[in-house]
């Protein structure tokens, strides 16, 4: 696919965007961000591997996309050992920041790119190119306690501070979606910019809606995240659903993986849907179920679903925002262990849903435009 000229069209930016590896939502967060730079005339290069680069290449099939790999984190089949997990593969993170930085060094000369968006790829800045760092976590919440938080905000600041701007896709105000996460007391270095919630589900650009309405009794289940943990709730769900008495449909998260489960007349698996066909699902579901990514919850809360989380075991991010998303009754949250489809659909009912009023579309490509000057 490496049909890109070097030289430029006259007049258009080069823009290289590359999400994180961990979880597809790095990917379908930076979906309406490369729509924006495609309306604005940019050219865009993606830079992914595996089922990150298999989503966009879905998305995107007319943009180039050149491999790069990813930091490879492996999770714990319990909660309590992710957290030794992680930090026995620092080392191996701190390496991959190092080697994706000079993987950039490369690619922007032969390239020629005039701005470089990382959504969480601390290593993708550059000393005399506009790099734009994209996160929902300032603050990253540590099992350990405050004073472990503190060294971690310090180590993250110390490199989201090389980049030239940094974007969090939340509201600035009170109404907000990441908490604490998004919003600490104190900010890194560089200028910080809230963009808004990122949803590739924005209905403007969704062409072939069946817009059927909420159909009752109906489940939409969106299975997401990193092995093991992906699959241990995939095979809880999938003995729950079996006593279900209404229908649903089953996304797996897996793009690009052959071996299908055999779906029933009232259960249907699919191991991913294209953006179009699950915005058609997302509206007729009644309730949608997931983890807490962050990324789901957006696409949640900017399609207006009831939804219900179960965050995944040990990982704090997405713990904390089931907890804060619980508190604002945006989502109804249920641990892993545990979690009851019966219990949770009747609780559901009962639940006093509220919704954040939105204006994502027109901020961030007031945000994009600023950028743009720039170069």
């Amino acid at each position: 696919m490496d049909h890109l000229p070097k030289e430029k069209n006259t007049g258009k930016p080069r823009i290289l965007i590359a999400p994180l590896d961990w979880g597809l939502g790095h990917a379908t967060r930076c979906i309406p961000v490369i729509r924006e730079l495609l309306a604005q005339n940019c050219e865009v290069i993606l830079a992914a591997e595996g089922r990150q680069a298999e989503l966009l290449t879905a998305e995107f099939p007319q943009l180039l996309l050149i491999p790069l790999t990813g930091y490879k984190i492996k999770y714990a089949k319990s909660g309590p050992g992710l957290l030794w997990n992680i930090i026995f593969q620092i080392p191996k993170i701190l390496i991959s920041i190092k080697k994706e930085n000079a993987w950039l060094m490369e690619v922007v000369n032969k390239y020629n790119i005039d701005i470089i968006i990382s959504d969480n790829r601390y290593g993708l800045y550059h000393h005399s190119v506009l790099s734009i760092f994209i996160t929902h976590q300032l603050k990253i919440k540590s099992p350990l306690g405050i004073w472990s938080e503190k060294i971690i905000q310090k180590l993250n600041y110390k490199y989201i501070n090389r980049f030239t701007e940094c974007w969090v896709p939340d509201r600035e105000d009170v109404n907000n979606l990441s908490g604490e996460l998004g919003h600490p007391v104190k900010k890194p270095g560089i200028p910080v910019h809230y963009i808004g919630l990122l949803s590739r589900f924005d209905k403007s650009t969704i062409l072939n809606s069946s817009l059927t309405g909420v159909k009752e009794k109906h489940l939409l289940i969106i299975l997401s995240g990193p092995e093991p943990q992906r699959s241990i709730i995939e095979n809880n769900i999938i003995s729950e659903i079996s006593n279900y008495n209404g229908t649903a449909i089953i996304v797996r998260g897996l793009p690009g993986y052959k071996s299908l489960l055999p779906s029933t007349n009232m259960i249907k698996f699919y191991n991913h849907l294209p953006t179009e066909e699950l915005y058609n699902e997302l509206e007729k579901a009644e309730y949608v179920i997931s983890r807490s990514g962050y990324s789901t919850l957006m696409d949640v809360i900017v399609m207006k679903k009831k939804s219900i989380l179960i965050p995944t075991p040990g990982q704090t991010e997405q713990e904390y925002l089931a907890d804060y998303c619980m508190k604002k009754k945006l989502a109804l949250c249920y641990k892993q262990k545990a979690f009851s489809l019966e219990l949770a659909l009747k609780k559901a009912k009962q639940f006093d849903y509220r919704y954040i009023v939105l204006n994502h579309q027109e901020k961030l490509k007031n945000i994009i435009l600023q950028l743009l000057r720039k170069t």
